[in-house]
């Protein structure tokens, strides 16, 4: 199933939250940790799925493979992407502020 610019899945936010400054495998494992302070920890195998079709969506590209490492980046059109999403949550959170109103 290809990104079709709907909703995206929190291992896709992550990954492209974390590709904004080029990564490769286990040091994109730590920046997902990072950036999620701690909440998410993706394993390699939901890793190398949610990169590979990623990249067949074309919302990243392989920057740089030398043998042992292969580096990822963001494209632009994955960026957008991301950007999109991001007001969507926000917009979320946004419409929940009835929460926040106290007791019915």
């Amino acid at each position: 199933m290809s990104y079709n610019g709907g909703p995206m899945t929190e291992a896709m936010y992550y990954v492209l939250l974390a590709l904004i400054r080029p990564n490769h495998g286990y040091q994109l494992m730590q920046s997902i940790t990072d950036v999620s302070r701690g909440r998410l920890k993706m394993g390699p195998g939901t890793l190398y799925g949610v990169l590979s079709r990623m990249q067949k969506d074309g919302l990243i590209v392989l920057a740089k493979d030398d043998g042992r490492r292969k580096t990822y980046e963001i494209t632009q059109q994955g960026e957008d992407a991301l950007r999109m999403e991001y007001e969507r949550l926000k917009s979320l959170i946004i419409d929940s502020s009835i929460l926040e109103e106290g007791s019915r």
